[in-house]
């Protein structure tokens, strides 16, 4: 057998051995065969280059670095489903299907926890990858996506076709990745979704490549090849794509919803995370005569897991204090994953808490995510305990600098009130610097931590003459020349910054960004805020008597005065920058409650642009509230928003109102 031939043969057996690991999940040969076979091929084509081709398996990291993702249209939108929280909703579900056709049958599919990729194939030879984006256009991420083995980079069918899918990351890798990045002090991945929509990102393929990503494929776009929705999965297992193995196809609502009894009691097991079941039609055929609302199809809907509350030991009971001087128990968990995310740390918000609710050290507790974003010990499991539990109690002193606490009347709370607490320093410096502060890039808490315990930061306006200490800081392991001109970098351009970010950043008690910013519009420079008493601040909107006490004694104190002083030396701005606010925008004067995980959006990112657009975010669902926008997770709010009969709209909907653009084509969750 010559070089060519024996090239083409390690090619086959490579293609061959990736379909029976990803479509039958059946692999003949060991992952060490795998890489020798792989390993021999490199060296061929590297003693043979006029022998390779754009389909070798070698050919996976062949693109360079990237300077950034160009986008992709999606000759047809990639739009969600509709989303149903209970069995009612499945059932009513499937009598407004059987409204419009007599014989039918469904396709069970696991909802991915991950994000929607769309590839496309044209004479047997992968084109393209990209992500959903906003569903019109995605980013072009055709490199990344061929660093993921269970991608088939050539296809038996020659034809130009589409095929969707979703892009995950297994707890196993989820677990490796955060091992690494903890153990090189950098900052860790919140859950499988957030690092595989991370990873898939990279501009740079061979870092793509060890993050170890998977897909399954969930769409063939071209109707015309496969007879039924089913049978097109088999068709795409047989290209040797990575269909999910769990798919199944039901005859009856009845048997969809035991399925999804059946997967929701071995979710936990699943080597990947999923949030839900999606139900679709089976018969091609029916899917116009069932039709389309003005939002999804009717032929499809994506069931949601209600939130896991989880089991866990509560090992000990750690105490932390805030910028502010308040001091809160903390919950240290065995690690336990909860919605995706690994959990260790919850917060037990107060002495009255715990007491109330006889919270132990060593408690087999009930752990959930508030609102599915922050972890919160729901209540102790007494009858659980062995006689070795250890009664919660309140510590005196505080844990940084030992003084005394005080509870003040009427409040739930202990406060540190020593001035001079550098646990409350350091808080406030991370306070300061954080995204929905003064947004400084690159100097997060580890960071902050660092140069505070080394001495080079004490006080906010430390962070802006770090300059000084330059050489002495290069020399720190983790930071660098590259690293340190990057974070000076961002320093200097944060102090551009409009002066509600700086109102806000200082930390004063009571006054939150949103307060910050009604604050600074109508006193739009720092010295006529500083000028301002008592009762002329009161009359500003949502500004009561707490708010302008705290404000006035603030700017009363000379060490505040001094500091400020300071700041301005510096150079950071001191005046409010004129935003320009939409009025007759469908946001405009609407009571707005956020609630779930958005994927292009933070909160704080979200919250800004709605209100920039006339919209006024709260944080708890009423009668007064307009609208809701949910993100993926959702829920209580969403629960109790739909009982009132509260207009909904998902992150697609909310990034086209974002850009004027009309939502009648966008849907409510899940994908398609």
């Amino acid at each position: 057998m010559d070089v060519k031939e024996r090239i083409e043969a390690i090619k086959t057996l490579l293609a061959r051995y990736n379909y029976e690991y990803y479509g039958l999940d059946n692999p003949s040969v060991s992952d060490q065969e795998y890489d020798q076979l792989m390993q021999e091929l490199q060296y061929l084509e590297h003693l043979h280059p006029e022998y390779q081709t754009p389909d070798s398996p070698t050919q996976r990291v062949g693109g360079a670095v990237l300077e950034r993702f160009v986008k992709i249209i999606h000759p047809t939108p990639m739009l969600s489903l509709a989303n149903a929280f209970s069995e009612g909703d499945l059932r009513d579900f499937d009598q407004k299907v059987a409204q419009e056709v007599r014989e039918y049958s469904y396709t069970v599919e696991l909802k991915i926890d991950g994000l929607s990729v769309s590839l496309r194939y044209a004479n047997g030879y992968l084109q393209s990858g990209a992500t959903r984006g906003d569903g019109v256009m995605g980013e072009d991420i055709t490199e990344n996506i061929k660093t993921i083995r269970s991608v088939p980079l050539t296809i038996p069918y020659k034809g130009e076709v589409e095929v969707r899918g979703e892009i995950f990351m297994s707890k196993d890798a989820f677990m490796k990745l955060n091992q690494e990045k903890e153990s090189q002090g950098e900052a860790l991945f919140r859950n499988p979704r957030n690092a595989a929509s991370g990873s898939i990102r990279q501009l740079d393929p061979k870092l793509v490549k060890k993050r170890n990503l998977d897909v399954f494929m969930y769409y063939l776009m071209d109707r015309n090849l496969a007879s039924d929705h089913y049978a097109s999965l088999m068709l795409l297992r047989e290209w040797g794509f990575h269909v999910n193995p769990l798919t199944q196809r039901v005859a009856t609502i009845d048997e969809a919803i035991r399925v999804i009894e059946d997967i929701e009691t071995k979710r936990e097991q699943l080597p990947y995370e999923i949030d839900g079941i999606v139900i679709k039609v089976n018969e091609y055929h029916l899917y116009d005569h069932i039709g389309y609302t003005a939002k999804y199809p009717k032929w499809a809907i994506a069931y949601k897991f209600p939130a896991l509350e989880v089991e866990t030991v509560l090992e000990d009971i750690s105490f932390q204090i805030g910028r502010t001087g308040v001091v809160k128990p903390v919950a240290e968990l065995r690690p336990v994953m909860i919605s995706g995310s690994l959990v260790s740390r919850a917060t037990l918000h107060n002495e009255d808490f715990c007491m109330e609710r006889d919270i132990h050290i060593k408690d087999v507790v009930l752990v959930r995510k508030a609102g599915e974003i922050i972890p919160e010990v729901i209540k102790a499991l007494p009858e659980k305990r062995t006689g070795n539990e250890i009664p919660f109690a309140m510590i005196t002193t505080c844990p940084q600098c030992q003084m005394p606490l005080t509870r003040k009347m009427g409040e739930a709370d202990y406060y540190c009130l020593n001035p001079d607490c550098e646990g409350k320093h350091l808080e406030g410096l991370i306070h300061f610097a954080s995204r929905d502060a003064y947004n400084i890039e690159g100097l997060g808490e580890r960071i902050l931590t660092e140069l505070f315990n080394r001495g080079y930061v004490s006080s906010i306006s430390d962070i802006f003459q770090l300059k000084r200490h330059y050489a002495d800081i290069v020399e720190i392991e983790g930071f660098g020349v590259k690293s340190m001109d990057k974070l000076l970098d961002a320093i200097e351009a944060s102090k551009a910054n409009s002066l509600d970010k700086l109102l806000f950043g200082l930390g004063i008690r009571h006054v939150g960004a949103k307060i910050a910013k009604v604050v600074c519009q109508y006193y739009s420079d720092l010295q006529s805020l500083m000028n301002a008493d008592i009762d002329a601040l009161r009359m500003i909107p949502d500004v009561g008597e707490a708010i302008a006490t705290s404000l006035t004694t603030y700017f009363k104190d000379a060490k505040n005065v001094a500091l400020l002083d300071e700041l301005q030396e510096l150079g950071l701005n001191v005046a409010m920058r004129a935003t320009k606010r939409v009025h007759d925008h469908a946001f405009s004067n609407k009571t707005i409650v956020l609630t779930g995980t958005l994927e292009r959006f933070s909160r704080s990112e979200a919250k800004e642009r709605i209100e920039a657009l006339g919209g006024n975010v709260v944080g708890s669902v009423s009668k007064k509230t307009d609208l809701i926008i949910a993100g993926s997770e959702a829920g209580s709010k969403l629960e109790k928003g739909q009982a009132l009969g509260i207009p909904i709209i998902n992150e697609e909907e909310f990034s086209a109102l974002l850009n004027n653009q009309s939502t009648s084509d966008r849907n409510e969750g899940g994908s398609l």
